[in-house]
């Protein structure tokens, strides 16, 4: 490949962010080809960089050998590589054969030819005298003196000074030359032996020529295995910075340098206002769950900054506008959420396995018609405490949560009216707490009129908890 579409290639690559690890590439070419690769970060580490690059990019060609050709007598088929060298050795031969044909044929005319000018040499004035005054030169020469019309006409077609000039010793040296070199080729051909001898004493010559060490045939690329291509790292694309990611209520993210405050002053549009704020780093991920169970994951780095008021989170994830977002966290593998739906359903997945790898995301709680998830939290705690919008609390042991990695879940909590309102884990020697509409906090210590199983209705929640049936 040129080097001008080469560092085009590159370049498309970059803008299309399939070389993340690449952050510029410039060409410094003078006499000598030197491009230069600019690392995005300073942290990448160059042999890691240069196999992916390698391949991407055609700065390393790898391709399979399919040996589909056509044999000698114009047949397709697939040959082993043995099969194809020895075609290669036979085609060799045959060339070797038809040359040698070729050649014996000009050899015998020439042979022709000198004995014609031998015969003239011998015969000089008579030649010149019939040459100058017969009408009919050429049939005069073949009757005087047997020629053939090759010699008569090797005769006439010379100059008269060129035929005063033949010098018998030198015809005789060129015919007995090439007598030999005649005898020599009929023995070719009458010899396969010969013609192998010479087949190979060809491919010896080429490869004294063209050999790996000449300086001619010296290669120029190298064959090798393929190295292994490890899977990139995130760190050691970008630098590791403290970042803080908005989203609206109307879906619009955002991130901002540095760890805000929740309450700094930032704008929105007009008529939205903040739903999620969360510190993370330029490495991280986030997951985002949505009400139609699925999971999406958005990388930190790749978010608009803070200047404008950010992008439309829809752009980014397959998210029809009929479903919204539940939660957004900053991803760890190591956590385990619950998750649970309206109906009332839910389960214990680790977060590793929600992780999503496509713009559709990952489909993790499924939920029935006319129902929508409505909580994702982690599972921090020995308790689950379940509220309806019936404004029945409910506390079971966490123990009888399975865990899944895709499903409907099992029943939380049964409703006659209504359907789930939100779910919080707890330790119950902690108490449960929750926040009211000031923002005042509660806690609540003696839980025994709440607790039971899985799966029942439960009693109305404690004397101050909030009417949204949210525990804040």
């Amino acid at each position: 490949m040129q080097k001008g579409r080469l560092i085009e290639k590159i370049a498309e690559l970059i803008n299309a962010r399939k070389l993340p690890l690449l952050g510029d590439i410039r060409d410094e070419s003078a006499e000598d080809v030197r491009i230069v690769l600019e690392p995005r970060a300073r942290t990448v580490d160059a042999e890691m960089l240069m196999n992916h690059l390698f391949r991407l990019t055609d700065l390393e060609s790898r391709f399979p050998l399919n040996l589909n050709v056509l044999d000698r007598n114009h047949v397709p088929r697939v040959m082993p590589l043995r099969d194809v060298l020895r075609a290669f050795l036979d085609h060799r031969k045959e060339v070797t054969v038809r040359r040698t044909e070729h050649r014996l044929g000009k050899i015998d005319h020439r042979l022709e030819v000198l004995d014609g000018y031998i015969i003239a040499f011998l015969n000089l004035d008579k030649v010149i005298h019939i040459i100058r005054t017969e009408d009919e030169p050429k049939q005069e020469l073949i009757k005087s003196f047997k020629l053939t019309e090759a010699q008569a006409d090797a005769i006439l077609d010379m100059r008269l000074r060129a035929l005063r000039k033949l010098e018998e010793m030198a015809l005789r040296q060129e015919h007995k030359t090439l007598s030999e070199e005649r005898k020599e080729l009929r023995a070719l051909l009458k010899s396969e032996d010969r013609q192998w001898d010479f087949v190979s004493r060809e491919l010896q010559a080429l490869r004294t020529k063209f050999g790996p060490k000449t300086a001619l045939g010296k290669r120029r690329s190298r064959f090798s295995e393929a190295l292994p291509v490890s899977e990139i790292v995130l760190e050691t694309m970008i630098e590791r910075e403290p970042v803080t990611v908005v989203c609206s209520q109307k879906g619009w993210i955002r991130q901002l340098k540095g760890h805000l405050p929740e309450n700094s002053e930032i704008k929105y549009k007009e008529g939205d206002g903040p739903a999620f704020w969360l510190h993370a780093q330029t490495t991280d991920k986030l997951i985002l769950f949505a009400t139609n169970g699925r999971f999406y994951t958005l990388a930190c780095e790749k978010l608009p900054g803070g200047r404008g008021q950010g992008e439309p989170v829809r752009l980014m994830i397959d998210l029809d506008n009929d479903h919204d977002l539940v939660t957004v966290r900053v991803h760890d593998p190591s956590r385990m959420l619950l998750v649970a739906s309206t109906s009332g359903h839910g389960f214990l997945v680790q977060e590793s396995e929600v992780a999503a790898s496509t713009r559709n995301g990952k489909q993790v709680l499924n939920v029935s018609a006319g129902c929508e998830a409505v909580v994702c939290a982690p599972a921090l705690g020995d308790s689950v405490a379940v509220i309806g919008e019936n404004h029945k609390l409910l506390i079971f042991p966490r123990d009888e949560l399975p865990l899944m990695t895709r499903g409907k879940g099992v029943i939380l909590q049964r409703f006659k009216d209504g359907c789930l309102s939100d779910v919080r884990l707890f330790d119950l020697a902690d108490g449960l707490v929750w926040r009211d509409r000031s923002g005042r906090e509660h806690r609540e210590k003696k839980l025994s009129d709440w607790a039971g199983k899985r799966g029942q209705a439960g009693r109305l929640a404690p004397r101050g908890f909030p009417r949204n049936n949210k525990f804040g």
